[in-house]
């Protein structure tokens, strides 16, 4: 059998076929797995083919979702051991932690929490090693049968006959898994066990309802300990909560789903969306607006209504179905083929802020992170194949600014082909091919998140990183062959032919809703002066200056900065607090000699006092410091 070409660190290596990963290179005590050709696995499971290689630690994503998936094994384990007629749903990794969903005879306690926990380090300090074997689907169904798994054989039934299945085995432990996994239990250095809660089976009401057991684990103790002071400190920036402290926004029963904006909190939504459009503008973009409600043949043929149509709100009215939009491309499209369309309209960028819908489930539903009805700051670009390049190249300018903008470092993930996707697979390999050359001719890291892409084409996701160190998807961007094949646009070529055109679909801050609650806890409301609500609030110490402090307010509102004047009868102490709770950014106190000389005493948020300063030479600097920001 030949040699197998391996690139491993930069270094092409000639190995034999089956080689593992481990085997490749001296791999170090916090390798948790190998990436080997966009897939994660295990490190010592033969690899067939050759290809690029790279280790997997802690730090990477990949890596994350590997050690949480292990923890939720060691979880299911630990159950076993102290309930052995429990029987096991399924268990996968998260974001910062994993869950395990089982079916029990009896609720869990606090108690039984801890009593869980402690079978888990029990099992971590045995340090079994986690290895993988494959059988066939008979094989895996009598094993199961055996150990009484009902919901492994239901999804072993659903298994093609034929299918070659793998469990992963760990000291008398034994789960159906595709994997990957750690190489041993020990790895696991620190765990919490977080909450409990119910799930059906399958998500559907006619299943046995399942306890859901979530935790979180790290590498070592102290990592763990900075991530439960970090969920702590989430809980005071819980958006929902300071939403309604701030007088920002609330939600009803009456429309569940849909935000109700005061406001205050429309005046942030207003600065966001004019923020985007000055930034659209000045690069070529033209705003547009299209209906909200179609027919569904449209969503036929954009190809939403295969693959999109539980997510669609639906109307029937005179014996006709519509559907309520989800997304604007489908318009856009219609709009481009109003008219002939030559080689020199190209790039012709569209943007549009109106109204989506989309239907998410009930317990779903987040506050502003999940909702049903919501805004983007949406755009499609329409260019040539030459200008692909160029035209990202312009779209992550714009991710740039933004991001840079809120302080907000960020990673770009590549999600490829799903598995329902539309259009021809070659169609769909050169898309994978153009986002990853602009990626590396940008020199920007990223990760690839397989078979995640949209119906239509592969996407970039932008993740932006909260002060918090929160990963929050909100941009993306879509290269799509599909839909214009889909709606057979075409422009004139400068040979005279007629060509197929190419879609970006891209919005920068993503749903404006969503990414106004990350907003709310990235600064804990303590919002930028430029985005603030109220940006001053002029402090009257005594009646006697109300006439003082309403011709300061008066002036700062003329040149557009957003005031508000507290002339109740209230102590100076009371007021100054009043505004800080409201997280106020500047706080004017005038009394008899600020007044008599044409002075104001000025404290920040988060200064406290700065001292008295001629009103003249404040309003100035304020005019420099309050305006939206610009790129």
């Amino acid at each position: 059998m030949s040699d197998l070409m391996f690139e491993v660190k930069g270094q092409r290596l000639p190995k034999p076929p089956g080689v593992t990963a481990r085997g490749l290179a001296d791999v170090k005590d916090d390798t948790l797995a190998a990436w080997v050709n966009g897939q994660a696995v295990d490190l010592d499971r033969p690899l067939l083919e050759g290809g690029q290689v790279q280790f997997l630690t802690f730090e990477d994503s990949q890596g994350r979702q590997v050690f949480r998936h292990s923890s939720a094994h060691l979880l299911a384990q630990a159950v076993k051991r102290l309930w052995p007629d429990a029987k096991l749903g399924t268990g996968p990794a998260l974001e910062d932690g994993f869950y395990y969903d089982i079916w029990l005879a009896d609720p869990l306690t606090e108690s039984d929490l801890k009593r869980i926990e402690e079978m888990m380090q029990a099992i971590v300090q045995e340090n079994h090693a986690i290895k993988r074997v494959e059988v066939s689907r008979d094989e895996a169904l009598q094993l199961f049968q055996e150990r009484h798994e009902s919901f492994k054989q239901e999804i072993i039934e659903g298994i093609p006959e034929g299918s070659a299945i793998s469990l992963y085995q760990q000291g008398e432990f034994v789960d159906l898994c595709s994997g990957p996994h750690l190489p041993r239990t020990g790895l696991i250095g620190a765990l919490k066990l977080t909450q409990v809660s119910g799930a059906y089976w399958r998500g559907s009401e006619t299943n046995p309802m399942m306890t859901r057991i979530y935790g979180t684990s790290f590498p070592d103790q102290a990592r763990l300990e900075r991530h439960l002071a970090q969920i702590e400190e989430a809980k005071l920036r819980d958006h929902r909560k300071l939403g309604a402290q701030l007088d920002l926004f609330t939600f009803h029963e009456e429309s569940s789903g849909f935000a109700f904006w005061h406001p205050k909190g429309h005046v942030i939504y207003r600065i966001l969306e004019d923020f985007s459009r000055r930034l659209q503008a000045a690069r070529g973009y033209q705003e547009v607006s299209t209906p909200w409600i179609y027919r569904v043949g449209l969503w036929k043929k954009s190809g939403h209504w295969d693959h999109y149509r539980d997510d669609l709100f639906l109307i029937e009215r005179e014996d006709e179905l519509m559907g309520v939009k989800p997304m604007n491309c489908p318009g856009h499209c219609l709009l481009f083929k109003e008219t002939t369309r030559s080689y020199r309209d190209l790039p012709w960028r569209l943007a549009e802020y109106s109204p989506l819908s989309r239907y998410e489930r009930s317990g779903a539903l987040h506050g502003l992170m999940r909702v049903r009805g919501f805004h983007q700051d949406d755009a499609h670009l329409f260019v040539r194949p030459d200008e692909i390049r160029q035209e990202m190249f312009g779209v992550l300018d714009l991710v740039d600014i933004v991001y840079r903008t809120f302080a907000m470092p960020y990673e770009v993930v590549l999600s490829t082909r799903p598995d329902d996707y539309m259009g021809e697979l070659s169609l769909w390999d050169r898309a994978e091919t153009e986002l990853e050359s602009v990626l590396r001719a940008r020199s920007l890291k990223y990760q690839i998140n397989p078979k995640d892409g949209a119906f239509y084409g592969p996407k970039l996701d932008v993740y932006a990183v909260d002060s918090l160190g929160r990963r929050w998807q909100c941009a993306t961007v879509q290269l799509d062959f599909q839909m214009p094949e889909k709606f057979e646009l075409e422009y004139i070529d400068q040979d005279g032919t007629a060509k197929r055109p190419v879609m970006i679909h891209r919005a920068i801050l993503g749903s404006i809703e969503r990414f106004l609650g990350i907003l709310v806890e990235h600064y804990a409301g303590s919002f930028p002066i430029w985005l603030a609500p109220v940006q001053v609030k002029v402090l009257p110490i005594t009646e006697k200056q109300h006439a003082y402090a309403y011709e300061i307010a008066k002036a700062l509102s003329q040149s557009q900065i957003r005031v508000e004047v507290d002339d109740r009868n209230q102590k100076i102490q009371f007021k100054i607090r009043e505004a800080q709770v409201a997280k106020v950014p500047e706080m004017l106190v005038v009394g008899g000699l600020e007044q008599e000389n044409r002075s104001v005493s000025l404290r920040t948020r988060e200064g406290g006092n700065v001292g008295v300063l001629p009103w003249a030479q404040y309003k100035e600097d304020l005019l420099m410091r309050a305006m939206p920001a610009s790129d």
